[in-house]
């Protein structure tokens, strides 16, 4: 029978510091990751560059992170429009975006979820408001051998500035510590 996981400080929150063991844990006390461009993120489970503290090792989150949490604020994008090679799944959970997927661009709102099969070009926009959060959660794979991630040109995603063609931050920008607070979200 699987045991309660340890949870130990980190840089920038709460992590669980062995895989295995079942844990509970609140979005304002677990680990997050943030930058300037990309919003934050929240890392429920155990990922080896939080616990490290070195967010320059990952663009964000390394392969097969199973589940997160986004914030972006209104014009700020998840990052640039690409493709990997696992199955993901978002829901918006506050707020509006845009999603930009293959050749379609879509207006979402709350409660609104969006299914990726591997390969499919994808990113998100805030829109709105307020800060759009989107719970993600992706495939598990591990091996550096099998997951890939490609950077995809599109002419959707080039209108926000985002199209895997065009400059992304450098490697280094994430930041292991608590991001800005959002007062309208119910963690801050």
């Amino acid at each position: 029978m699987p045991e309660e996981a340890r949870l130990e400080p980190v840089a920038s929150g709460l992590a669980p510091v062995a895989p295995g063991g079942w844990f509970v844990v609140n979005a304002g006390d677990a680990a997050w990751v943030n930058n300037d461009r990309h919003g934050g993120v929240c890392i429920f489970e155990s990922d080896e560059f939080v616990l490290r503290g070195r967010p320059d090792l990952q663009e964000y989150v390394k392969p097969g992170a199973g589940f997160v949490i986004r914030v972006v604020s209104p014009g700020q994008p998840t990052g640039g429009f690409h493709a990997e090679s696992v199955e993901e799944d978002f829901l918006v959970v506050a707020g509006e975006c845009v999603l930009l997927v293959e050749d379609e661009e879509r207006h979402l709102r709350t409660w609104d979820f969006v299914h990726c099969p591997p390969g499919t070009g994808h990113t998100f926009v805030g829109a709105g408001d307020s800060p759009c959060v989107i719970v993600c959660s992706g495939n598990r794979d591990f091996d550096e051998e099998t997951f890939w991630r490609e950077y995809r040109s599109s002419e959707h995603a080039r209108r926000y500035g985002v199209s895997g063609d065009q400059e992304r931050p450098p490697p280094g920008t994430w930041k292991v510590e608590r991001p800005p607070q959002w007062p309208d979200l119910p963690w801050s």
